[in-house]
């Protein structure tokens, strides 16, 4: 009884509830500083090595962790107070990367110290981000979860539009300066966390079984889940092209001699798409079906992404990269709403794992596949190779029965 009270007693209104605001305004400067630093990192690896292979490889080291850690974080993230986990995760990410400016201005970075960090940054992120999606039942009533999911993408597209904006910005006045402004704003993360009131988890039993069962126990939740199986499927093969995208981008525009500043203002427009997409998201989860939503993302993707061939300038990039981002965050509001309502509390970790797991393999193998691609066939050819990847993946959606069959109001 007394858990369900605590849960109840959360305000109607999202703009009432301190606890969920603590945590969404940390986040909205942390994704700032992430975009700032995403955008710079790309851009000192090009500068010390002129490889888009090696750029993306550092790119990919950043996403590997989830590979690697995700899986064991989902069950640790069950076992343990997730509040815990997110300082402790941002409090590591603050250190390790403000040693990139240290060795900046010390003349001592070196390539090994660019993919240590990345790592470093991968690793800690799998276990902020797990306890920061599996808690969000706790800190909002389950009927919000839609409306979080349209701010978290909101989130997303702030961040992205005055992120990119400022790395590229940042980046020209000073190489080390995107780091520090991350850096910066992992603190200001962690200050929000302390003050937040509200468990992030239910009251745990004090009998734990082996990791390896716990973890199992996830596994076999999510595979009696056919759809939620396939939409990880999908969300896969969509990281895997829309993984490098970034940096099939700056390749692109730097191919035209466009300067970094505007190279991150063409990036930094993506936000513009993705706060579109967000607020689209929430407003037409109402009018149709998540399976119509699904369907139509995926074929609006495909058809737009060899655009980028059309008119190589710099407005024409900014347009297409703005609307591709747009319908990517309406499709991530749909389904992100729809994974949470359905997973168990005390699974929530395990099974975001287990989801998120699939789904993030595609960001390392699209970084590195990417960088590989665009260094040895080219631009030209990576987008056409993409185009027919998403084609292929918007057919499968458009077949596959058990999306055809969830009723209109999940």
């Amino acid at each position: 009884m007394a858990k369900s009270t605590v849960h109840n007693e959360r305000p109607l209104s999202l703009w009432r509830n301190g606890d969920y605001l603590l945590l969404w305004y940390g986040q909205i400067i942390s994704a700032i500083g992430t975009q700032i630093s995403d955008l710079a990192f790309p851009f000192l690896v090009l500068g010390l090595t002129h490889s888009p292979a090696q750029a993306g490889l550092v790119g990919a080291a950043g996403a590997l962790p989830y590979l690697i850690f995700s899986l064991p974080a989902g069950a640790l993230i069950d076992r343990f107070d997730r509040k815990r986990v997110m300082i402790i995760s941002d409090t590591i990410r603050a250190i390790s990367l403000g040693s990139i400016p240290l060795a900046l201005l010390l003349g001592e970075l070196t390539l090994f110290q660019i993919y240590l960090v990345s790592l470093i940054e991968g690793t800690f992120f799998v276990f902020f981000n797990l306890a920061e999606v599996s808690c969000l039942p706790r800190v909002v009533r389950k009927e919000q979860l839609s409306t979080v999911a349209s701010q978290a993408e909101v989130t997303n597209s702030l961040s992205t539009l005055f992120g990119r904006s400022l790395g590229g910005l940042l980046y020209s006045a000073g190489q080390f300066l995107p780091f520090v402004v991350d850096t910066l704003s992992y603190i200001i993360s962690v200050c929000s966390l302390f003050f937040i009131r509200v468990s992030f988890q239910e009251e745990r039993q004090s009998s734990r079984q082996q990791l390896g069962k716990e973890i199992w126990e996830g596994i076999e939740w999510l595979w009696h889940q056919p759809l939620l199986c396939f939409i990880a499927l999908l969300g896969c093969v969509v990281h895997i092209v829309g993984g490098g995208l970034i940096l099939l981008v700056i390749v692109v525009t730097q191919q035209q001699h466009i300067p970094s500043v505007e190279i991150g203002l063409i990036l930094g427009a993506g936000g513009i798409g993705t706060f579109i997409g967000a607020v689209l998201g929430g407003f037409l989860q109402k009018h149709f079906s998540f399976a119509q939503l699904t369907i139509s993302t995926q074929w609006l993707t495909a058809l737009l992404f060899p655009a980028f061939l059309l008119i190589p300038n710099l407005l024409w990039i900014a347009l297409i990269t703005s609307l591709i981002l747009a319908v990517m965050t309406i499709y991530g509001v749909v389904q992100f709403s729809y994974r949470l309502s359905l997973i168990p509390d005390e699974l929530q970790g395990r099974v975001n794992s287990i989801f998120r797991l699939v789904v993030f393999a595609g960001d390392p193998l699209g970084l590195a596949l990417t960088g590989i691609l665009l260094q040895t066939v080219g631009a030209t050819t990576t987008i056409l190779l993409y185009t027919g990847t998403m084609l292929l993946l918007a057919l499968m959606a458009s077949l596959n029965r058990h999306l055809r069959q969830v009723p209109r109001q999940q």
